[in-house]
């Protein structure tokens, strides 16, 4: 099964048709990561991540990531929560 979210040297592409709603998919462009999902109004949200402890993080976990807790625990460790 093709990945609905994956980029190259040309840029990110997106099959919006593949995504389940509400679950976070990311990928890697340019020393960024980049963070897609499609919400319960089919709409696509994108967000792009410069934090390198999280790319790193992310990266080194690659085979068992869930994306969600390593947000929540950074949330939680730089005391962004209000």
């Amino acid at each position: 099964m093709s990945s609905p979210v994956t980029a190259d040297k040309d840029g990110i592409k997106i099959k919006p048709e593949l995504m389940v709603k509400e679950k976070l998919y990311h990928c890697f462009f340019q020393n960024k990561m980049m963070i897609i999902f499609k919400d319960d109004q089919d709409l696509l949200n994108c967000y792009e991540i410069e934090e390198e402890q999280i790319i790193e993080k992310i990266r080194t976990n690659s085979n068992s990531i869930d994306i969600e807790k390593i947000f929540e625990d950074y949330i939680e460790q730089k005391n962004l929560k209000h």
